[in-house]
């Protein structure tokens, strides 16, 4: 018998730790869930809040200052946070990916280097960013090595290159001004095989924090032309699961993976922007009502911060204006929903506090024709 979308929602919902948070540390959680989305400085913190009992902001910083957990340009050429001993695997696996979408890029090519120069210019790199270095000292070090301008170089380099972030200071570990440093044991540049190996063990983990799924989702994770993804996916099926899934869908599973029935209880949650779990699979309608997608996942790819509520997108939210949280509603709650939602704000509002209660504010501009079934501020 084929899966339910609903059944694919529970399944997909536990391996995020979504459907209860877990007693873990955070270098653990990030490992479960493979790699946090890192666009905004704030969101792997909003992202381990819903998902760690007991999350304290402070050992997120504390293992960002150890690089314990890193932060780095990975799956769909964006940044995420990974645990350390996860990002020479995962920058491999992402190599010939990054290396398309930078090398071949005019910003690059403009410059008249080769692919063979920038790979060439990467040791040196690593060297200099021994010590954390800002975006214009490393295009001036360029530069100066190279005779002539070289900020397409550099642009390239931060993101194919086995570069890390370097955290800059509060409140969110990390700045509008990106510092930039070699990663502890930098993976060096990928052949075929060792990028076709990674990104099979990459597959194997994408299986395991997010199954079960198709090889069309493993494609949309990481950015990947199906080939790729396909072989990816040849590499291990025989250490997998295969099921049907809605309108005949090939799904892997690891073989005991969770899979909770359809009326496992989803508690309300408030996701933060980019939270990976909207934007990891092909049909985004496992998590995203298909009437809603494009009021959460805008035209230039912000993703707004979401309200869930029984396990699916139900509206976004906000910080208030003088405290608490604005959540809108695309569609009308039952009571007992915004009573749940109105518990998880509370905790929000307490994080923000100490932090930074006007966080996501200067992506105001997407409210503006949102549908409203209701809003209510939270916890103000």
């Amino acid at each position: 018998m084929a899966l339910t979308l609903r059944e694919l929602n529970r399944a997909t919902l536990a391996r995020q730790l979504l459907l209860e948070r877990a007693s873990t540390d955070v270098a653990d959680a990030v490992r479960r869930l493979v790699a946090l989305q890192a666009q905004h400085p704030a969101s792997p913190y909003l992202a381990l809040w819903n998902r760690i009992d007991g999350f304290d902001p402070a050992d997120l910083d504390a293992a960002f200052a150890r690089r314990t957990l890193v932060k780095a340009t990975l799956m769909r050429v964006t940044l995420h946070v990974v645990h350390a001993a996860d990002h020479a695997v995962v920058k491999q696996a992402m190599q010939p990916t990054l290396r398309g979408a930078r090398l071949n890029d005019r910003r690059f090519t403009m410059t008249g280097l080769s692919h063979a120069d920038a790979e060439a210019a990467i040791p040196g790199l690593l060297e200099f960013l021994a010590t954390p270095r800002g975006g214009p000292e490393c295009e001036a070090w360029l530069s100066e090595r190279h005779g002539a301008p070289m900020k397409g170089l550099w642009w390239a380099l931060r993101q194919f290159g086995p570069v890390v972030h370097a955290p800059t200071g509060p409140p969110w570990s990390f700045g509008t001004r990106p510092a930039y440093a070699a990663p502890v044991d930098p993976p060096g540049i990928a052949d075929a095989e060792t990028a076709a190996a990674a990104l099979a063990t990459l597959f194997r983990r994408y299986v395991a924090a997010f199954g079960p799924v198709s090889m069309p989702d493993f494609a949309q994770f990481a950015l990947l032309y199906r080939p790729a993804a396909k072989a990816a996916v040849e590499a291990v099926a025989d250490e997998l699961e295969e099921l049907a899934g809605p309108g005949g869908t090939v799904l892997y599973d690891l073989p005991g993976a969770p899979r909770p029935g359809e009326d496992a209880p989803a508690p309300p949650r408030l996701l933060g922007m980019w939270d990976s779990v909207l934007l990891a699979h092909a049909d985004r309608g496992r998590i995203v009502p298909p009437g809603y997608r494009t009021l959460v996942i805008r035209s230039n790819g912000d993703t707004l911060p979401a309200l869930l509520v029984d396990g699916y997108v139900a509206g976004v939210w906000r910080p208030a204006d003088g405290g608490g949280i604005e959540a809108t509603a695309f569609h009308p709650l039952p009571a007992a929903d915004w009573e749940g939602l109105t518990a998880e704000a509370a905790a929000l509002t307490g994080l923000l506090a100490r932090r930074d209660p006007t966080v996501y504010r200067r992506y105001d501009r997407w409210w503006t024709g949102l549908p409203a079934a209701e809003t209510r501020v939270l916890a103000g």
